[in-house]
Parts: structure tokens; sequence; C-alpha cells
């Protein structure tokens, strides 16, 4: 196997966790951001921080990821297959970033690998698909709707008789500890679904075996680019999280990160399923601001994001296909 490929796709990868990290970082700190409970630097730097340390949480996601969704191809083609599978991911990330538009990073990268597959002629193991991609897309924002919703509620009952300015600054405080359970989330999430694709170029240039252990190199190559990513910021995608779906207050942002941090951590240990953390802090927010009154959340800014959701896996394997046969026709 051509080291120079192996070299290229690795780093193509890492370049993917990268603009994971600034597209996503929002997720962990938008809502925290928006209540004042963190200024912006602060909070970003949490992030980075907490995104390294859950890298290192499991490994059950990077085993979907490499061994469950696509038949690993073997050779030269199936290194062209990785590259242009990450090059769609990679595309679909910086359009959706230039717009402002919270979209799923790992659903992209899902979308690339099944577009990649598909025009390479690679099984796709579409059972697979449907049970860890596919439901857990539409089943997750229904989950975050509904118990952002309902822990919303609880608080507001359980907090009736206080001070409501003593409990926004308590709640501010708690934010900190809510927002630090995202950014562990989304470090335990979306370090292992690039990890996944590291190891099946090792495996493809028989580096590893297939079922080895990940090495601790690639974990910590990963969770390094994730926290790079990021500390450098997604600025415009914070403030579509933090500002234009509602207007949030340090209580709605605690209930709003305790439910997408719950959602993660259950969905990563209990059933190994690479969710989105996009998916689940938007809709997540939206539940939240449901308690409030119905017409409080912006349900036009909501139906455009819900749409990016729909076009995500599609647009970014319509990327990834024309990007091999392009990479087929120049190099395999």
């Amino acid at each position: 196997m051509d080291t120079f490929a192996l070299v290229v796709t690795i780093a193509v990868a890492l370049f993917f966790t990268y603009t994971n990290g600034f597209h996503d970082s929002a997720n962990a700190i938008a809502t925290s951001v928006s209540t004042r409970a963190l200024t912006p630097r602060a909070a970003l730097a949490m992030a980075a921080v907490m995104n390294l340390a859950g890298a290192f949480l499991g490994s059950g996601i990077a085993k979907t990821v490499s061994e469950g969704l696509i038949e690993t191809p073997e050779g030269s083609k199936g290194m062209g297959i990785l590259f242009a599978a990450l090059v769609g991911a990679i595309v679909w990330n910086l359009i959706t970033w230039y717009f402002g538009l919270p979209s799923s990073s790992s659903h992209a990268l899902f979308g690339g690998l099944v577009g990649a597959a598909l025009a390479g002629g690679t099984t796709v193991y579409w059972s697979g698909v449907v049970d860890k991609v596919v439901i857990p897309m539409f089943l997750s924002p229904v989950i975050g709707l509904v118990a952002g919703y309902l822990v919303m509620t609880a608080i507001m009952w359980v907090f009736r008789r206080a001070n409501p300015h003593k409990a926004k600054r308590g709640f501010r405080i708690a934010q900190t500890v809510s927002a630090a359970g995202m950014a562990l989330g989304h470090g335990l999430q979306d370090a292992q679904k690039t990890m996944g694709i590291v190891v099946m170029a090792l495996v493809i240039a028989d580096v590893e075996d297939y079922g080895d252990p990940i090495p601790v190199w690639v974990k910590l190559a990963c969770a390094l680019m994730l926290s790079a990513g990021t500390y450098a910021g997604g600025w415009r995608i914070m403030r579509t999280l933090g500002r234009k779906i509602i207007e949030l207050d340090p209580p709605q942002g605690f209930a709003a990160e305790t439910t997408g941090a719950s959602i993660m951590f259950g969905s990563a240990f209990l059933f190994h399923a690479p969710i989105s953390t996009t998916h689940v802090i938007t809709s997540a927010i939206m539940g939240v601001g449901a308690t409030k009154r119905v017409n409080a959340v912006r349900w036009g800014v909501a139906k455009n994001i819900i749409m990016g959701w729909f076009i995500t896996m599609p647009a970014a394997a319509v990327v990834a296909a024309v990007s091999f046969w392009i990479v087929n026709l120049a190099v395999l």
C-alpha cells in the first residue's frame, strides 16, 4: 500500500476533525455564552479541554464507524473511497459553517462514507446505517425536544417560590458544569467518529488488523485536532443557536445543556450510536423554549435548521461520490 496515500488520508481525516471542532463548538457553549454564564474565550477554552478528555472515554462509536456502516474496502481504491468520503464531509461542513447553519458534521461524514462507497462499488451495510444512523437521526431530536421541555418544566416547578434573581445567579454558575458536560459528550461522540475512519485507513494499509484496539496515537491526534478546532471557535453557528432560535436565560440554558449531555452519554455508552450533538442541543433548546410559550421559539429559524438536517447526508453523499470519480480518473 502506498504510504503517501495513507498519510494523505489520515491528514484529511484530521482536518475533518478540525472543521468538526470549529463547526460544532457552538453546540457546547452557545447557551452559556448567550446567558453570560461564561465569556466566549473562557467557554471555548473549557470546551477544548473537555473535548480532549471526552475523546478518551470509550471506543464503541469508533467501532461502529469503522466496522458497522460499510465493508472495509481494500487497496488503493479503498483509500480513495475514504479520501472521497472525507472530502464530501469537509465541503458540507464548510458550506454550512459559512451560512451559519448548525448542521451535523456526523451525518456529513456518514453521508460521505455511503456516497463514496456506492461510487466505488463497496458494500454498504444498510441495516447498520438504518439502525445506527438514520433511526437515531430522527429519534434523538424528538427525545431532545420532549426531554428539554420536561426538564425545564421540572425546574420551573421546583424553583417556583425561589427569588428569581438569586435563582438566575445560581443557574449561571451551574451552567459552567452543564456546558462542561456538553463538551465532554461532544468529545466522546465526535472524536471517536474520526478515530473510526483513521482505523479503517490503517486496516486498508495493512498497518492494523481488523478488530484491533484503537492505537493511543490515533486517539490523541483526533482529540487534539478536535480541541484545536473547538478553540478556533464557531461564531456564526453560535449566534444561530444562542440568539436566533430563542433568547435564553440561565435556567433555560442549564436545562438545554443538561438534556443534551445526558442524551449524548446515554447513546454512546448504552447503544454505541453516533448521534449528532447539533441535533440534540438544537432540539433541546426548542423544547426548553416552548415552556415559556410556543411562539417564543422562532420556528421559522428552526424550520430552516431542520431542512438542513434532512439534506446533509444526501448532499455530502453526492459530493463524496463526485470526489471519488475525480480521484478515480486522476489517480486510481
